[in-house]
């Protein structure tokens, strides 16, 4: 939808998405404060996405979809399974401090329920591609097999949202992406398979 729209206005709609629903509530945030700030009619923008919402997630996706794209090429020639999570997890803190109104919109000020009940909010790509990884690390005996893979990629991501928002909280002290591996060490813990453990049932459906 977006492609649709001439470069000018789609790059000040894109500004002024960024601004507004990374620094304001988003029940009050409105149509005519992205018309306002873009500098663009009301008519137009209503035009081409119909709602607010509609409009957030398009960007929200085609941001989304440039993460997607830098973890697909550096997970190139990458074979050992704990580089390539470290690689997703430094990727994904480096991403969100790089573009800290992304990171505000996707998780403080966008209401997940909103977000979860619009077709963007799957990333199919994104989370494909990182199931398809935690799913053979399991298969190689590497990861924790007694839990569902969606599981470990649910421990992986709220690790990066806490990050995230806590580092935001905290003045923003220090740089997430210089953080990534010590804080992965812990997150690694988490996930690797221990052999002592006892085998709690069978390996779950992914």
């Amino acid at each position: 939808m977006p492609d649709e729209l001439n470069g000018d206005i789609h790059r000040r709609l894109e500004k002024a998405v960024l601004e507004v629903f990374s620094n304001s509530d988003f029940h009050r945030a409105s149509i005519r404060d992205i018309a306002n700030k873009a500098g663009v009619s009301f008519t137009t923008i209503y035009k081409h996405y119909g709602s607010k919402e509609r409009l957030v997630f398009a960007f929200v996706d085609i941001w989304m979809g440039k993460l997607t794209d830098r973890i697909v090429d550096h997970l190139q020639g990458i074979e050992s399974m704990k580089e390539k999570l470290r690689k997703v997890f430094w990727l994904q803190l480096d991403y969100y401090e790089r573009h800290e109104g992304l990171g505000r919109i996707v998780f403080m000020t966008l209401p997940m329920k909103t977000w979860m009940a619009d077709e963007t909010f799957d990333q199919p790509r994104m989370m494909s591609l990182m199931i398809d990884v935690l799913r053979q690390g399991q298969k190689e005996g590497i990861l924790n097999p007694h839990v569902r893979a969606g599981t470990l990629l649910d421990f992986l991501m709220g690790f990066v949202q806490r990050s995230f928002f806590m580092w935001i909280l905290r003045g923003k002290t220090g740089s997430l992406s210089e953080q990534a591996n010590i804080m992965f060490e812990m997150v690694w813990q988490g996930m690797k398979n221990h052999p002592q453990q006892l085998n709690q049932g069978s390996t779950p459906e992914d």
